[in-house]
């Protein structure tokens, strides 16, 4: 058993060892608070300017809306989720940085090598990143979609996988509504290559077949009469970014005529346009006397064809048992019984 005068030894070592290291303790102690309160303060800073940022970024946006052509090019729900997905991804990044630099900073200050662990971690990153390549490859390819504004919510796209309307934009995942009402899940890493149709101006094409025997000059007024009437029609005249045009003959065959007609259109509206195109000038040619190709009536008198006129006889081949069948037949061959 210890004696009392061990006991009052130890302590007193103890105290003596306390009363040399407790500045060293203090002096440690205070530099990972400064370092901590630092990390934070400068986190709340940062992440504070990037949140203004985003939100000056979005009032450029609806700056940009009070013109005509800006409040067409963007929406607000695009608008919404592009700046919060930017500020997400910069908030993130943001608080890594000085929360792992923080980190760093306190184990260095318990005299902790820190190059074992920066190896380790080096290895390990390496590892995770080639586990997770689709995963890292989806998100970078978000982030820069996102940046670049290659397409937003509402945009018609055609990302070559699937192709419909941008309901939403993830750093992963970007979700499109198809033609038919289904939802396509589009990896970001998996687009090559990708079409907006709704930034810019959409072109409405028509291609009107008439007759080659048609008065060319009597269809290019008719037409002519058909775009200037739908031009100052509402809701046409503001669907239609430039008046239509008669660009002429696309091509000229033996029994019929293609005149294209065009018109550039508010981004998404090319279908519409085009619908309205085709009725007006059927109307159109139909109050001229105009013929399209396929509505030509007949004469009076004339009897329709009979549509099996043309169809040819049944060859005596078919029957098995006409004697043109039986000498076309291979010859049996020799029994090899006796």
């Amino acid at each position: 058993m210890p004696s009392l005068q061990d006991a009052q030894e130890s302590a007193g070592k103890a105290a003596g060892w306390v009363e040399q290291n407790w500045s060293t303790w203090l002096a440690i102690g205070l530099r990972v608070l400064l370092i901590l309160v630092i990390a934070m303060v400068l986190r709340v800073v940062v992440r504070r300017a990037i949140t203004k940022l985003v939100d000056r970024m979005s009032r450029t946006g609806q700056a940009v809306d009070g013109s005509g052509l800006g409040g067409l090019l963007v929406n607000a729900e695009r608008r919404r989720q592009r700046s919060q997905a930017i500020g997400s991804v910069l908030r993130s990044v943001a608080s890594f940085v000085i929360l792992g630099t923080a980190a760093l900073m306190v184990l260095g200050t318990f005299q902790i090598n820190l190059a074992p662990l920066l190896a380790s971690a080096g290895v390990a990153g390496v590892a995770i990143g080639f586990g997770a390549r689709n995963l890292v490859t989806d998100f970078l390819s978000g982030v820069f979609m996102i940046l670049e504004d290659q397409y937003g919510v509402g945009d018609t796209v055609d990302a070559g996988v699937a192709s419909g309307e941008v309901i939403e934009v993830g750093l992963r995942v970007t979700k499109l509504r198809g033609d038919n009402g289904e939802i396509w899940y589009v990896r970001n890493g998996e687009v090559k290559r990708i079409g907006n149709l709704s930034q810019g101006w959409a072109t409405a094409n028509v291609d009107v077949t008439v007759r080659s025997d048609e008065d060319l000059d009597r269809v290019r007024a008719t037409l002519t009469d058909v775009a200037e009437r739908m031009g100052k029609e509402e809701p046409w005249n503001e669907l239609l970014w430039s008046s239509v045009e008669v660009l002429g003959l696309d091509s000229v065959l033996l029994d019929s005529m293609v005149v294209r007609v065009s018109a550039k259109t508010m981004p998404g509206k090319s279908l519409t346009v085009e619908r309205e195109l085709r009725w007006r000038i059927k109307r159109a040619f139909d109050a001229n006397g105009i013929r399209i190709v396929g509505d030509a009536p007949l004469p009076d008198g004339t009897e329709a064809a009979d549509p099996t006129a043309g169809v040819a006889a049944p060859s005596v081949y078919s029957s098995t048992i006409s004697p043109q069948s039986a000498a076309a037949s291979p010859l049996p061959p020799p029994s090899t019984t006796k």
